[in-house]
C-alpha cells in the first residue's frame, strides 16, 4: 500500500548519491566522484535540513512560539527553506538578502509571500561595511537580531546556530555513510554558514580520522564584495579563512577539522557545472559547480586513484539562469 505524507517536513533528506560516470570518463579520472544531490529536498536545496532542524529545535525549547514570525539574514537558499517550512508550521518569514542575489531567488521569495529587505537596509553601519568591503558577519547578525527583537520576531541566527550543523551530523553524514557502506575517503564541500562542513566534519572524523574533509572557497577575484562588480561570483559562499585563520563562527564552535582548503574561481565553477549537465544530465548551481571543480582537481592527483570522493551538491541551476553562470 502506498504512503501519503502529511507535510513537506516529512520529505527532507534521503537524497540520492550518484556516481558521475560520464564526467569521470571524459576527464580520465581514476577516482570515483559521487554527487550528493541535495536539490531533491522539497524546497530545492541542502538548506532544508538546517532550516527544519532550527525551527523544530526552537519550537521544542519554547523559543519560537506558535504563529511567531521568523527573521534571518540569508543569501537565498536558507531563506527559501525557512519560508517553506515556516508556512508548513504556521510561521511567516522576513528576510534580509545579500546584495547580488539572483533574480530567480527574489521571484521565489515573492511567490512565498516573503517580506524582503537587502543587507543595505539592516543598519547604517552595515551599509557602511558593504560600501568599504569590510564585511563583518557578527555585526550583521547583531543588527538583524536587534531588528527582530524590536518587532517580536524569532531570529534563527543561521550562522551561529548549532542546530544548523547538527542537522548534517544527524542526517547528511549517516546517509552518505550508509549509501557507501562506509567507504568514504574524501568529502568536498563549501562554506557558507559553515553548518554543513561543521556537521559533516564532526560525523566523519568520529567514524574514521583518516577521512579527508576538503573545504572549497572562492578565490579572491570571485568573492562578493565592494571591489568585485563583474557579476562573476559564487553565490552564498564565503571565504573559509583569512590569513590562515578560520573565520566562520560555526566551524570554530564545532572545532571542525578541515584537512585542506581549495580555492576555486567563478569561471572554474561555472565551467564544471555547464560540463556536467552535458555529460551526465545533472544540472548544478554555483556552489555545487565549485565543489565539482575542486573535486576534479583532487581526483586528478595520482595518490587519490581508486578513492571515493563525495561531493556535496547544494542545489541545482534553476536559480542561476539569469546569472553569468549560464550565459
Amino acid at each position: 500500500m502506498g504512503k501519503i505524507y502529511k507535510s513537506i517536513t516529512e520529505l527532507v533528506g534521503h537524497t540520492p548519491l550518484v556516481e558521475l560516470g560520464n564526467y569521470e570518463k571524459k576527464h580520465n579520472l581514476k577516482a570515483r566522484l559521487l554527487g550528493k544531490l541535495e536539490y531533491f529536498n522539497p524546497s530545492g536545496s541542502i538548506k532544508d535540513r538546517a532550516a527544519l532542524n532550527m525551527i523544530e529545535e526552537a519550537e521544542k525549547a519554547g523559543l519560537l512560539k506558535e504563529g511567531q514570525t521568523i527573521v534571518d539574514n540569508t543569501s537565498g537558499n536558507t531563506g527559501i527553506a525557512l519560508a517553506a517550512f515556516g508556512h508548513a508550521k504556521g510561521h511567516e518569514f522576513v528576510t534580509f538578502l545579500e546584495n547580488g542575489v539572483s533574480k530567480e531567488r527574489v521571484d521565489i521569495f515573492n511567490a512565498y509571500g516573503v517580506e524582503q529587505y537587502w543587507f543595505d537596509d539592516i543598519s547604517p553601519r552595515v551599509k557602511e561595511m558593504l560600501e568599504t568591503g569590510a564585511l563583518d558577519i557578527s555585526k550583521i547578525e547583531e543588527d538583524v537580531k536587534a531588528y527582530g527583537d524590536e518587532r517580536g520576531y524569532y531570529y534563527t541566527d543561521q550562522c551561529s546556530n548549532r542546530h544548523n550543523a547538527e542537522a548534517h551530523y544527524k542526517t547528511t553524514g549517516p546517509e552518505i555513510w550508509d549509501d557507501t557502506d562506509g567507504k568514504v575517503d574524501i568529502v568536498v564541500l563549501l562554506g557558507g554558514t559553515g553548518g554543513t562542513i561543521s556537521g559533516l566534519s564532526k560525523y566523519f572524523k568520529e567514524k574514521d580520522e583518516n577521512i579527508q574533509i576538503v573545504g572549497v572557497q572562492p578565490d579572491v577575484k570571485s568573492r562578493l564584495d565592494a571591489n568585485n562588480d563583474t557579476g562573476n561570483t559564487i553565490d552564498g559562499v564565503f571565504p573559509l579563512e583569512i590569513g590562515g585563520n578560520i573565520i566562520i563562527p560555526l566551524i570554530n564552535q564545532f572545532e571542525a577539522k578541515i584537512d585542506e582548503i581549495v580555492d576555486v574561481s567563478a569561471a572554474e565553477a561555472y565551467d564544471a557545472a555547464k560540463e556536467l549537465v552535458r555529460t551526465d544530465g545533472i544540472f548544478l548551481g554555483q556552489s555545487a559547480g565549485a565543489a565539482l571543480a575542486a573535486a576534479t582537481k583532487l581526483a586528478e592527483r595520482p595518490e587519490n586513484a581508486g578513492k571515493n570522493i563525495v561531493i556535496i551538491m547544494a542545489d541545482d541551476g534553476t536559480k542561476y539562469l539569469s546569472t553569468n553562470q549560464y550565459k
